[in-house]
């Protein structure tokens, strides 16, 4: 399968960076969240890391942005404390973007060596939550 590629947008992850290096601290908040809506605006959130499994800083954002009034999501981005860079969503944000997002383009890689690709490259033969789908009939 061939990945198509698509604009990185390195404001997005100035702007996790940003967050991630002056909001996390401590253990309790060690990833930051950055994602533009297809209107442009721009949110960001923190992880809510807890011993039973507390949600990732791609699911607050999920929330954050829908308290916002943002419902659809155009590209997204995740950084890690202490200078990690950019970090791939982990395999259960994967599925929870693709089925809020099934067209979300997410931004991978390291160092200057970033990409953005789709969030279906990421979870190749996917389930679908079809109940979830506003389409799915």
């Amino acid at each position: 399968m061939t990945t198509k590629t698509h604009h990185v947008d390195h404001e997005l992850i100035q702007a996790a960076a940003h967050v991630a290096a002056t909001r996390c601290r401590g253990d309790n908040h060690t990833m930051a969240a950055a994602a533009r809506a297809q209107d442009g605006r721009m949110v960001t959130a923190v992880n809510a890391y807890h011993f039973t499994g507390g949600p990732c800083a791609e699911l607050v954002l999920i929330g954050a942005a829908a308290a916002q009034g943002i419902y659809e999501l155009d590209t997204i981005v995740t950084v890690g404390d202490r200078d990690r860079g950019v970090v791939p969503p982990c395999g259960r944000c994967r599925q929870v973007l693709l089925d809020y997002f099934p067209a979300l383009k997410v931004i991978v890689g390291e160092d200057d060596r970033f990409r953005t690709v789709l969030v279906t490259d990421l979870l190749p033969e996917s389930y679908f939550w079809a109940d979830h789908q506003l389409d799915a009939e």
